[in-house]
């Protein structure tokens, strides 16, 4: 066959993959020059929504061009994260993603629309998701030491909620259970309102709930909280111990969020991405509100601390469900 022929074709094949990376290097000399899309793959008013506006907000005001909120919810938030994925690399649609469609969901899931590693790339954890275990006032127990004690001595009396099967609560539940050596009973609900009803009613007995919907129930006495899931004590309750600490060893449940963008934008805009949003979480006034509002604990982290972060998770939690044999509802 002619070569002259067949580089023409390679040329009419290649060229226009060629043009569009060359103007997508054009346009990130300029980025932000429009509007700026964040995917929030939940319903508005939900934790990480709040938190996506108010970096928004902060963001319009530094850059001088509009950032937005589009929420995107369905299907334990594989519809907002496949936005993302599928989007033009060019840093105008970014993300927020967190620990169950990132970590948890492709062992939960034969396909994934996205793979979490080659259709995405990280940005920055914004901030770490802090879980109470909490009881209902009817337990009798003061401490997780005597909460394991009275497991064990009654196995299968005590129940836990969790707002759904495969969830990442179902899941930080499991580990306590396997971790502690209790037989506790699984009662799936569809969402955190009607688990955290069914805890409060006494038709469960404990459950993981974030801090944040944890301790106006605490402080009401509605619930007692008995340890922080998370690896070091919370500032927000510092004589609280943690589970590890309170008595089963090597147990540990921290949430996560963080920003995402398609894989094949531009390096420099990731780099202006994690500088600027990293700028916007370290802002006074951003920082209370994650504390205190939010019950969130503010991150802003290296690029490559959430590249190592999510291969670890999705190890993590692909070996818990594979050993409790979760499903999906």
């Amino acid at each position: 066959m002619n070569l002259n022929f067949l580089l023409s074709k390679f040329l009419l094949l290649v060229l226009p993959f060629l043009i569009f990376c060359e103007s997508l290097y054009a346009q990130s000399q300029n980025f932000p020059d429009r509007t700026v899309r964040i995917v929030v793959p939940y319903p508005p008013g939900s934790g990480t929504d709040i938190a996506a506006r108010l970096m928004a907000q902060k963001l319009t005001d530094i850059w001088k061009v509009q950032v937005v909120v589009d929420n995107r919810p369905g299907a334990g938030a594989i519809v907002g994260v496949e936005a993302v994925a599928k989007a033009i690399p060019d840093g105008y649609t970014i993300g927020i993603a967190d620990t169950g469609p990132l970590a948890i969901n492709p062992a939960l899931y034969a396909k994934l629309p996205y793979h979490p590693i080659k259709d995405v790339m990280p940005i920055t954890i914004v901030a770490n998701i802090p879980f109470m275990l909490v009881v209902h006032p009817d337990v009798p127990a003061k401490n997780v030491q005597d909460l394991v004690a009275y497991a064990k001595k009654n196995p299968g009396k005590l129940n836990y909620a969790s707002v759904g099967n495969g969830s990442a609560v179902h899941l930080a539940s499991e580990l306590f259970k396997t971790r502690a050596g209790i037989d506790i009973v699984h009662i799936p609900y569809k969402g955190s309102a009607l688990a955290l009803n069914g805890l409060l009613s006494g038709e469960t007995s404990m459950m993981f709930v974030n801090l944040l919907s944890a301790l106006p129930l605490v402080k009401a006495g509605k619930l007692n909280m008995l340890a922080a899931a998370t690896p070091q004590r919370i500032s927000n309750v510092p004589d609280l111990p943690t589970v590890a600490e309170a008595g089963v060893p090597g147990y540990e449940f921290q949430a996560w969020f963080g920003l995402i963008a398609p894989v094949g934008t531009p390096k420099n805009i990731i780099e202006k991405l994690n500088a600027d949003f990293r700028k916007v979480i370290s802002i006074p006034e951003v920082k209370e509100f994650f504390i205190n509002r939010g019950g969130f604990e503010p991150v802003g982290s290296s690029i490559e601390t959430f590249s190592l972060l999510i291969p670890q998770e999705i190890e993590k939690w692909g070996k818990l469900v594979k050993e409790t044999n979760a499903k999906v509802d």
